[in-house]
């Protein structure tokens, strides 16, 4: 007889909390194998691919494409053991218990650790309400809370609810035992814009006809990537007193030393990577930019590794990609480091574990044809150095007008870990290594 397992979403790490549904790629009625992906989520950090770890037949899939779910929602059900769908699905274990129906992995990347033994559910007395795609029901969490004067309800019915400032306890839920679905709170937010927008009624006729408002074309979710990032660029610019400082630097010398570097064969070394191992070594004298604010221990926190992110633009908005241990690598490496994370952001996978833990970020913004910027740093790190692009221009060299390759350098900092001076003092360092590189021999 078939058993129908339940898959439900993962915990795709990082203190990730919830993931949208971006493309089903199993559909009902499909057989997939253990360890199958069956759904590509988008989350803060990145697209994942999520395997599932039971072999069988797709019953059911949980949310349609752009749907938001919280981790611990059901995704799928399978049949296991049987060539046709079965109806009834049953809570599933994380591993197979030694019956090898199952896998111990929920994501690649991210198992499940030690096999956990078999167990079965028990039911409350009202039981979990949940819906396939085909069929629009709410998704319910749990039985309703009779201590509480509002039923326990779905985390995004909670989240719509608080996004919106609508007071839950003032709704009657249309669901079960009083259940609050996202319709009701659609509706109650519905109506409370047709409250915000229409016009007090005249108590005179009015002499002049209203001023025409622009129309509406397009409202965007900020959510997945580009709502994380504005999430993070907001706190940024509330929480960090922020201050720029710039100089323009003549990096023929620079430039030079990367094509005789490159023309002495042996992998190439990308301009990115020179800079990198500038920053890193300028890391090294200032210290205080590579740390971070601790206000509720009212502590600088100063970091020994530098874990360098780079801003990177990809169709799916900004990424900062981080290279780790960045003050171990040559520019070899790095080069090579900073390629397979650019590719990766290209195509779309990065992992969480790609995108988190920077601790100083590295942005060229020259690659847009620009020559300055005031960045927002990267909270909650403690600064960011900008690059704008390499650009002819005439330039006083050895007492004598020249053309050579000029560039600007600007760095944003946290005016709470440092003052100008060491701020000028390292984005000085950092220019004196573009025009002379022969400067980083003191510190290799």
């Amino acid at each position: 007889m078939a058993q129908v397992l339940e898959f439900k979403l993962p915990d795709l790490g990082e203190g990730l909390t919830e993931a949208e549904i971006v493309r089903w790629l199993v559909a009902v009625g499909d057989v997939v194998a253990i360890d199958q992906p069956v759904v590509e989520v988008e989350t803060a950090k990145a697209m994942v691919e999520v395997p599932c770890p039971y072999g069988g037949v797709v019953t059911a899939r949980y949310g349609e494409e752009g749907t938001e779910l919280p981790v611990g929602a059901p995704l799928l059900t399978v049949a296991v053991g049987a060539s046709e769908p079965a109806p009834e699905p049953e809570s599933a274990p994380v591993a197979d218990g030694g019956s090898g129906e199952t896998s111990g992995n929920v994501l690649v990347g991210y198992g499940t650790g030690a096999p956990a033994a078999r167990r079965r559910r028990v039911r409350p007395a009202t039981a979990v309400v949940t819906a396939p795609v085909e069929a629009p029901v709410a998704v319910a969490e749990a039985v309703p809370d009779r201590a509480g004067p509002v039923p326990v309800i779905s985390p995004l019915v909670r989240r719509l609810a608080r996004q919106n400032g609508l007071d839950l306890r003032a709704l009657d839920g249309s669901g079960r035992d009083g259940l609050i679905l996202r319709c009701d709170v659609e509706l109650a937010i519905e109506r409370m814009e047709q409250a915000v927008q229409a016009p007090p009624a005249p108590t005179t006729a009015p002499t002049t006809a209203p001023a025409a408002t622009g129309a509406v074309t397009e409202r965007v979710p900020l959510r997945g990537v580009r709502g994380a990032v504005a999430d993070k660029l907001s706190r940024s610019r509330r929480e960090i007193p922020e201050a720029t400082c710039w100089v323009d630097a003549d990096a023929t010398e620079l430039m030079a030393a990367r094509t005789a570097a490159n023309a002495a064969g042996g992998p190439k070394i990308s301009l990115i990577a020179l800079l990198a191992r500038i920053c890193t070594a300028a890391l090294a004298r200032f210290p205080e930019l590579n740390s971070t604010v601790d206000m509720e221990a009212r502590e600088i926190v100063r970091l020994r590794d530098v874990h360098l992110g780079f801003a990177a633009q990809t169709e799916r908005g900004l990424v900062v990609p981080v290279v780790r241990d960045a003050q171990d690598r040559s520019a070899e490496s790095l080069s090579a480091e900073f390629a397979r994370l650019t590719e990766a952001g290209r195509t779309g996978t990065l992992t969480p574990g790609d995108l988190t833990g920077g601790t100083f970020t590295l942005n060229n913004y020259g690659v847009f044809g620009v020559d300055g910027s005031t960045p927002i740093i990267n909270h909650p790190e403690a600064a960011m150095l900008g690059i704008g692009r390499i650009v002819a221009k005439p330039w006083v060299h050895q007492g004598e007008l020249a053309i050579r390759q000029v560039v600007q350098l600007s760095l944003t900092f946290d005016h709470r870990v440092c003052d100008g001076g060491t701020a000028g003092g390292f984005l000085r360092y950092v220019a004196d290594c573009v025009e002379q590189p022969a400067v980083l021999l003191r510190t290799l």
